[in-house]
């Protein structure tokens, strides 16, 4: 692994290479000649899948990991219902949308009828990156505005216009000059004065706001979900400035949070002008998407033509459909509010003796656990590499996150039940107790 290469949290950096079995090695060589070094292992001993089933992962030796990590397959790794549905789509038709197909139309007003933004337009991607590219494009052409306000370490996505967007990508990916970044919300701050002085900002360099962007679990800040509720008063900032309100649900949507199926729901009047919605939507296939409120598409419709060759296409809008089919049928979201708030307390009460964890925060099956120095209270990013590792060496997944890397990031698939909490906070007693000489 280059040692060049930019870090990344609870990256591989190739420093225990040579402990690594001859053919983990081998495929590691193999995988940086053919990819090149832009891309990521997790974990100072990278793990390699060959199969998923529900909430478990397994290794070539057929040995099962409890995936606590990954939102993509919401409803399960390989869930037969999605898999059943795109095969038969996939064997009967599958072309774009310039054709009349059923399917993408039915799944379009079911996704509407989730959202609480009045009348609205939904609009198809195959990205999360892509959803809110696109957004972006929707805001300037709907305010005539190009400044864009987002939080400190904001992830929105890859593409050329929303990396500018997204200072977690390091600084060696820029911010655009039109973009304005805010603290992430913190107990005792005040988000909505934040945003009000960098709306007044953006004006005094002459910039009309297009755009507030944000992920409602803040989950690259850290995972700052609440309290619910304080996003509104940003939404009536917003507006007065004539900028539009874009909520990225690619992390928070899909019932995660079990109280509600879209984050942005949490807080009470918060109407988004824009949801952008990926990641969980397909269970893994490419399929995102935004929906919008009808006046706010109006101007862009009228001057634009949108076209994408995959986006809602007829396989990954079958996968889509399944995805709401099993939310619904498998009480999946009321799973998320039972079990995520069973491990939150749980996790809260093994953090009361234990000085290396400190602040536990969350909503439904979306977790943030800050790890700190026993002996200063501040952030410590290795700590929180030391439990990563740990919880990966005793077969459990998680990963971490923020500004300082030191927030162990919690978010299973949905059908993470209590028998799985359970094993995750055995492993976890067991990691912590290591660490600490117990």
């Amino acid at each position: 692994m280059s040692q060049s290469a930019p870090l990344m949290v609870n990256g591989f950096d190739g420093a225990g290479l040579s402990g690594l079995p001859p053919h983990t090695q081998e495929l590691i060589a193999r995988r940086e000649a053919a990819l090149g070094g832009a891309y990521r292992l997790f974990y100072e001993r990278p793990v390699e899948f060959v199969r998923g089933s529900g909430v478990y992962l397994y290794d070539p030796d057929g040995v099962a990991y409890l995936d606590a990590y990954n939102n993509v397959p919401s409803v399960g790794h390989s869930h037969p219902r999605v898999t059943e549905a795109v095969s038969r789509q996939l064997a009967t038709l599958n072309t774009h949308t310039r054709y009349l197909t059923d399917g993408v139309v039915g799944y379009a007003e079911r996704l509407l009828a989730t959202h609480t933004i009045g009348p609205a337009h939904a609009m198809f991607t195959c990205t999360g990156s892509e959803a809110n590219d696109l957004a972006l494009r929707i805001a300037r052409t709907s305010t005539g505005g190009a400044g864009v306000i987002v939080t400190e370490n904001a992830y929105h996505g890859v593409t050329a216009a929303v990396a500018e967007l997204s200072p977690s990508l390091g600084a060696n990916v820029p911010l655009g000059a039109h973009v304005r970044t805010v603290p992430a919300p913190a107990a005792g701050s005040d988000f909505a004065a934040c945003v009000a002085a960098a709306i007044e900002d953006l004006r005094r360099h002459g910039m009309r706001l297009a755009a507030f962007l944000a992920d409602s679990l803040f989950s690259s800040d850290g995972v700052r979900p609440d309290p619910a509720g304080f996003l509104a008063p940003v939404a009536d900032l917003v507006h007065a400035a004539g900028g539009l309100y874009i909520a990225d649900e690619v992390q928070s949507g899909f019932g995660r949070t079990g109280s509600q199926m879209w984050g942005y729901q949490r807080h009470a009047g918060l109407v988004p002008d824009i949801v952008t919605m990926g990641k969980p939507m397909g269970n893994g296939l490419p399929i995102a998407g935004i929906v919008a409120r009808q006046p706010v598409l109006a101007e862009f419709g009228r001057t634009a033509r949108y076209f994408n060759t995959f986006g809602g296409n007829p396989v990954c809008v079958a996968a889509a459909a399944a995805v709401l089919d099993v939310i619904a049928d498998e009480g999946l979201q009321a799973n998320a509010l039972e079990t995520g708030g069973y491990l939150q307390d749980a996790i809260t009460r093994l953090a009361a003796d234990r000085p290396v964890l400190a602040d536990v925060r969350g909503a439904g099956l979306y977790l943030g656990v800050d790890v700190v120095s026993p002996e200063t209270g501040e952030p410590s990013a290795e700590l929180a590499g030391a439990i990563v590792n740990g919880m990966r060496d005793r077969r459990v997944l998680i990963s971490a996150t923020g500004p300082h890397g030191h927030v162990l990031k919690v978010r299973p698939p949905l059908p993470f039940a209590r028998p799985q909490a359970d094993q995750f906070l055995a492993a976890l007693t067991a990691v912590l107790a290591s660490l600490l000489g117990q």
